[in-house]
Parts: C-alpha cells; structure tokens; sequence
C-alpha cells in the first residue's frame, strides 16, 4: 500500500509536532507549513492527498486559503480538513462553505486521529466531523 501525503498547515509548532508523531509512519509522509505562503509553495512539489488546514493562520487565513486551492482546477482534488479549535454555533458551516472536505476539531485524540484520517482518504467513509 502506497503512503498517504499529509500537509499539515498550522502556525502552533506544537500542533504540527504532535500531529507528524502521531501520523508519520507507513501510512502516512507528513510535511508541514506554518502559513498560506509556505503551504502553497509545498503544495506544487508535495502535492498531497490531504491537507489538515488549521483556520487561524498569520496573513491569508485557512478559510481563504481552502477557497483558493478549491478555485484551482489542478489542486481541488485535495481533501481539505478543516483541523480547529474553533466550535462556535456556525464555525463548521463556514469552513464547509469555504470549501473543506470535513473538520476535526482540537485537542486530539492520538489514540484514534490516523483512522479518522483516513475515513476523509479515497475509499473511507468522509464527511465525518470529529
């Protein structure tokens, strides 16, 4: 079984140390990047099959930065989680509207993160929120 390319995009150096820990293993090659510039400029020689966007990134934000890569006819085959904290009334309709394939919500449970994962990859069961 070939791996699975995880982009992780969050600004926390905690958040991606934990989420590369927990994922990187045969299933899963994980690279991360700390802002919509340095997500884009991975996602050309990346590319990768997920991309676990955090929401509240320094510049462009996750929101707007899943609307590009969904307005990009080579790129929006990429599954988008929206990967947050945010649980307000509304967060998760906004972050579907924008284009996200799904959320998972911060904190995270390592015990069972890379089989949520992988329901959201081709060939599980996707759209769920964790």
């Amino acid at each position: 079984m070939n791996a699975h390319k995880i982009l992780i995009v969050d600004d926390n150096a905690m958040n991606v140390e934990l989420m590369s820990f927990v994922l990187e293993d045969d299933v899963f090659i994980v690279e991360s990047a700390s802002d919509a510039k340095e997500a884009l400029a991975l996602i050309d020689s990346f590319v990768p099959d997920l991309i676990l966007m955090d929401m509240h990134l320094p510049g462009m934000d996750g929101l707007q930065l899943t609307r590009f890569i969904k307005s990009n006819l080579s790129l929006r085959h990429i599954v988008i989680i929206a990967f947050t904290a945010s649980a307000m009334k509304g967060d998760e309709a906004k972050m579907l509207d924008a284009g996200c394939d799904g959320y998972l919500s911060k904190p995270i449970d390592v015990d069972t993160i890379a089989a949520t994962i992988l329901t959201f990859l081709p060939g599980g069961a996707s759209g769920a929120a964790v």
